[in-house]
């Protein structure tokens, strides 16, 4: 499994095309060799492409618009082949399909776009949340996704910090989706007084040997992304602290 930095945790030093390269030399220089676009401003695929080959990153996965899923997707596709990207990323569903009323227009209204990427080769990635264990009509949300998308159409990007936030077993839905979890994104949870927070890997009080050796097990997860959507101090710094301790384990 490659180590990889998941670009929304530095999301406002990504803004512009000077930006996004002073950070991405901020990310290569702590040692990691992958890489998630997600919340960057705009710069061209091959510009993109070019300076992530001078600092030895791999374009790992990306998270994009629902309307370019929808909407553009033989562009998005030639998009990821200059990019060199497999995994096209839904970053969370959006908010009307999550209630009893529409979620059943999910399928419908992603299942032609999914099948054309993995026409091309490539993969749909669903990225969870919380919300996605809640029930509607007596099932979990996440359920009827699996369900609904064969791991051919859909894989899950799994948040590790979200399925805890659930109240849900980590270990045991990596278990559930082995199939479908060939990216997964490592951020963990600790505690201010009452309140949860997130914080970098191993730095906080959730599992991560276990879930680390769940993951191990289950062998079909190609990348272990750190993102932190929240940081106290800076979010290189968090990144930073979140690859030395998974170094430290072995990973990189």
């Amino acid at each position: 499994m490659k180590l990889g930095a998941q670009l929304y945790t530095v999301r406002d030093y990504i803004q512009t095309e000077t930006d996004i390269r002073r950070s991405l030399e901020k990310i290569a220089k702590i040692g990691y060799t992958s890489i998630q676009v997600s919340a960057m401003g705009r710069i061209a695929p091959e510009v993109l492409r070019s300076v992530c080959d001078e600092l030895g990153l791999e374009i790992a996965l990306t998270h994009v618009s629902v309307d370019r899923l929808l909407n553009d997707t033989d562009a998005l596709i030639r998009e990821h082949d200059v990019l060199g990207c497999k995994y096209i990323g839904l970053g969370a569903l959006p908010d009307k399909y999550r209630t009893a009323e529409w979620y059943g227009y999910f399928a419908s209204d992603f299942r032609k776009a999914a099948a054309a990427i993995a026409d091309a080769g490539k993969q749909f990635m669903y990225h969870n949340h919380n919300f996605e264990w809640q029930k509607i009509g007596g099932r979990r949300m996440i359920e009827r996704m699996l369900e609904d998308f064969s791991p051919r159409e859909m894989g899950i990007t799994l948040d590790t910090y979200w399925v805890q936030a659930a109240g849900a077993d980590v270990c045991e839905w990596i278990g559930k989706l082995a199939d479908r979890i060939h990216c997964v994104h490592l951020k963990d949870m600790d505690v201010r007084g009452m309140a949860p927070v997130m914080a970098p890997v191993l730095a906080g009080n959730m599992n991560f040997p276990a879930i680390l050796g769940a993951l191990e097990k289950a062998g079909t997860t190609q990348y272990l992304l750190v993102e932190q959507d929240t940081c106290e101090g800076s979010p290189f710094d968090c990144l930073e602290t979140s690859y030395r301790n998974l170094a430290d384990l072995g990973y990189r």
